[in-house]
Protein backbone atom coordinates (compact mmCIF):
# COMPACT_ATOMS: atom_id res chain seq x y z
CA UNK A 1 0.00 0.00 0.00
CA UNK A 2 1.06 3.31 -0.94
CA UNK A 3 2.24 6.04 1.98
CA UNK A 4 0.12 9.11 1.98
CA UNK A 5 1.64 12.45 1.41
CA UNK A 6 0.76 14.94 4.21
CA UNK A 7 0.72 18.23 2.12
CA UNK A 8 1.49 21.46 2.74
CA UNK A 9 -1.92 23.45 2.73
CA UNK A 10 -1.10 27.14 4.76
CA UNK A 11 0.01 29.74 2.93
CA UNK A 12 3.64 30.04 2.51
CA UNK A 13 5.76 32.45 5.16
CA UNK A 14 7.94 33.72 2.46
CA UNK A 15 9.02 33.76 -1.26
CA UNK A 16 11.56 31.34 -2.42
CA UNK A 17 14.50 31.98 -4.23
CA UNK A 18 13.12 29.95 -7.21
CA UNK A 19 9.81 28.64 -8.33
CA UNK A 20 8.79 25.77 -10.71
CA UNK A 21 7.55 26.84 -14.29
CA UNK A 22 6.47 24.23 -17.10
CA UNK A 23 8.37 24.45 -20.50
CA UNK A 24 6.08 23.61 -23.85
CA UNK A 25 7.75 20.28 -23.70
CA UNK A 26 4.87 19.54 -20.96
CA UNK A 27 2.75 16.88 -22.51
CA UNK A 28 0.56 16.37 -19.44
CA UNK A 29 1.98 12.69 -19.13
CA UNK A 30 -0.77 11.18 -20.91
CA UNK A 31 -3.63 12.44 -18.14
CA UNK A 32 -1.41 11.18 -15.50
CA UNK A 33 0.99 13.57 -14.76
CA UNK A 34 4.09 12.13 -12.39
CA UNK A 35 5.13 15.77 -10.87
CA UNK A 36 1.93 16.55 -9.35
CA UNK A 37 2.12 13.83 -6.84
CA UNK A 38 5.55 14.18 -5.65
CA UNK A 39 4.28 17.96 -4.83
CA UNK A 40 4.22 18.59 -1.20
CA UNK A 41 1.84 21.81 -1.52
CA UNK A 42 -1.93 21.12 -2.09
CA UNK A 43 -3.17 22.23 -5.47
CA UNK A 44 0.19 23.95 -6.23
CA UNK A 45 0.44 21.93 -9.53
CA UNK A 46 -2.52 21.49 -11.51
CA UNK A 47 -3.49 19.26 -14.87
CA UNK A 48 -5.17 21.95 -17.12
CA UNK A 49 -7.53 20.33 -19.98
CA UNK A 50 -8.36 22.07 -23.16
CA UNK A 51 -8.69 22.64 -26.56
CA UNK A 52 -5.35 23.97 -27.58
CA UNK A 53 -3.42 21.48 -25.56
CA UNK A 54 -5.26 18.21 -26.61
CA UNK A 55 -5.64 15.26 -26.14
CA UNK A 56 -4.09 15.17 -22.59
CA UNK A 57 -3.52 18.99 -21.60
CA UNK A 58 -0.72 20.67 -19.61
CA UNK A 59 0.68 21.28 -15.69
CA UNK A 60 0.03 24.25 -14.35
CA UNK A 61 2.11 25.57 -11.38
CA UNK A 62 0.35 28.28 -9.22
CA UNK A 63 3.51 30.69 -8.80
CA UNK A 64 1.64 31.76 -5.28
CA UNK A 65 1.89 28.14 -3.80
CA UNK A 66 5.61 26.62 -5.30
CA UNK A 67 8.11 26.67 -2.28
CA UNK A 68 10.64 26.02 -4.50
CA UNK A 69 11.58 22.55 -3.47
CA UNK A 70 12.52 20.96 -6.83
CA UNK A 71 10.67 17.58 -5.87
CA UNK A 72 8.73 18.12 -9.30
CA UNK A 73 12.46 17.75 -11.20
CA UNK A 74 14.27 15.62 -9.20
CA UNK A 75 17.51 13.24 -10.98
CA UNK A 76 19.45 10.76 -10.02
CA UNK A 77 23.06 10.29 -10.17
CA UNK A 78 24.76 11.10 -13.72
CA UNK A 79 21.62 13.29 -14.99
CA UNK A 80 19.20 9.70 -14.52
CA UNK A 81 15.59 10.62 -13.66
CA UNK A 82 14.26 8.73 -10.11
CA UNK A 83 11.25 10.35 -10.02
CA UNK A 84 9.60 13.78 -11.77
CA UNK A 85 9.25 15.33 -15.35
CA UNK A 86 10.45 12.30 -18.12
CA UNK A 87 10.22 15.10 -20.04
CA UNK A 88 12.48 17.20 -18.92
CA UNK A 89 9.59 20.05 -19.05
CA UNK A 90 9.94 21.80 -15.96
CA UNK A 91 12.69 24.33 -15.05
CA UNK A 92 12.89 26.46 -12.22
CA UNK A 93 12.86 30.31 -12.47
CA UNK A 94 14.53 32.84 -10.32
CA UNK A 95 11.72 34.53 -8.45
CA UNK A 96 13.35 37.59 -8.97
CA UNK A 97 13.22 37.02 -12.88
CA UNK A 98 9.62 35.97 -12.99
CA UNK A 99 8.44 39.29 -11.07
CA UNK A 100 10.90 41.07 -13.44
CA UNK A 101 8.21 39.66 -16.42
CA UNK A 102 5.31 39.15 -14.37
CA UNK A 103 5.18 41.64 -11.30
CA UNK A 104 5.48 41.36 -8.14
CA UNK A 105 4.01 38.20 -5.76
CA UNK A 106 2.44 38.70 -2.92
CA UNK A 107 3.50 36.22 -0.16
Amino acid sequence: MAKTQALITTRRKKKPKEMALITDQCTGCAGSPTCIPLCPVADCMNLIIDDEHQPFGYIWVDPLKCIGCKKCITKGPEGLWLDGCPWNAIKMESVAGWEGEYGQLPY
